[in-house]
């Protein structure tokens, strides 16, 4: 990109935040290209080769985003997959690098029991990343990712964690043990929830989300107008240009959301949709420690945020690729549909 010579001082536009800061501040850097090799010249102290222009701020999330010393499952631009346990990836982050995470860490459920899909009898087993080892360890699992995760996170940083009560509870303690400041518990309403089949207790039709932020006394961001004015057509709770409460009706994951095939815990986009235009701004970083199938990946990559997905299971990691690239396809035609947002 062209510079131009303002009072004898070379102005250029960082390619990613296009801010417009002179040369001789020593705010700018050339850009790498190549981010695989980054590190290594950093290192070095090779020169880098030549190209646009990016502004530090913008190089250090850069650098973050190729850090770890495991090799990425998938990387596009803004879209990273690694195939991992997430204590090993967050431990090779660099500190105060992500803006936002999403978690929906495994409810810890599959105990031989049976519900009820599509009208069906189903078992509830996932998986073995999804047995219970036992209340104390179950704890201990769910406090020490959030420890992890809350290293990584920036002080005005925050984090949405997903859950039954099978497991929110727990993750609510270890929040506050962690020394999180918890912001909102949201209801996610399931309009179309699943009958129960046992009719001894009440239909589960719910699920518990849990806002925290990282530091109390760190201004995080809310998007307080987009969330009372913004058009939510399909949440028969919220009224027109009124706040946005903490109840919220949104259906599970449509049929089209499905398409490459489904995760057992998998989240609506719009509930993704509506954490991410909350909680975030463009050209921020989120992470999710178990991404699954990567709604929250396919939510901020729509929206204009980074993403860091990261899993144990490589058939949802392929999945996730899948969707991802259908996105990228699409991208134009599904961004319009959001160009009013922000």
């Amino acid at each position: 990109m062209q510079g131009v010579n303002t009072k004898s001082k070379k102005i250029e536009i960082c390619n990613e935040c296009g801010r417009e800061v002179s040369i001789k501040s020593g705010l700018f850097v050339n850009r790498v290209i190549d981010l695989d090799n980054y590190s290594t010249r950093k290192k070095m102290n090779k020169p880098f080769p030549k190209g646009d222009y990016i502004c530090r701020e913008c190089e250090e999330k850069l650098r973050d985003l190729t850090k770890s010393v495991k090799k990425p499952y998938y990387k596009k631009s803004g879209f990273i997959l690694y195939h991992a346990n997430c204590l090993d990836i967050l431990s090779e982050m660099s500190e105060n690098s992500v803006d936002m995470v999403f978690a929906d860490p495994p409810y810890l459920l599959s105990n031989g029991g049976f519900t009820v899909h599509a009208g069906r009898r189903v078992s509830v087993n996932k998986g073995e990343w999804d047995k219970s080892n036992g209340l104390e360890k179950d704890f201990n699992f769910h406090l020490e990712w959030i420890k992890a995760v809350k290293r990584v996170l920036k002080p005005h940083g925050t984090i949405w964690i997903s859950g039954t009560y099978h497991s929110i509870y727990q993750c609510g303690f270890a929040l506050q043990l962690a020394g999180y400041h918890i912001l909102n518990d949201i209801a996610w309403l399931k309009p179309n929830a699943s009958p129960n089949l046992s009719c001894r207790y009440f239909t589960a039709s719910h699920e518990t989300l849990i806002w925290a932020k990282k530091d109390k006394k760190a201004k995080h961001i809310f998007n307080y107008k987009l969330m009372k004015q913004g058009n939510w057509p399909d949440d028969f709770l919220k009224k027109p240009n009124s706040q946005m409460r903490s109840v919220w009706a949104i259906n599970t994951p449509k049929a089209i959301e499905k398409k490459f095939g489904k995760h057992p815990t998998q989240k609506p986009e719009d509930l993704l949709k509506r954490i991410v235009l909350a909680s975030t701004k463009k050209g921020d970083l989120i992470l999710d420690p178990f991404t699954g199938s990567s709604t929250t990946g396919i939510a901020a990559y729509l929206l204009g945020r980074k993403f860091i997905g990261i899993d144990t299971e490589k058939k949802y990691l392929d999945l996730s690729i899948k969707r991802f690239e259908e996105l990228e396809r699409n991208l134009t035609r599904r961004q319009d549909l959001f160009k009013n947002y922000e």
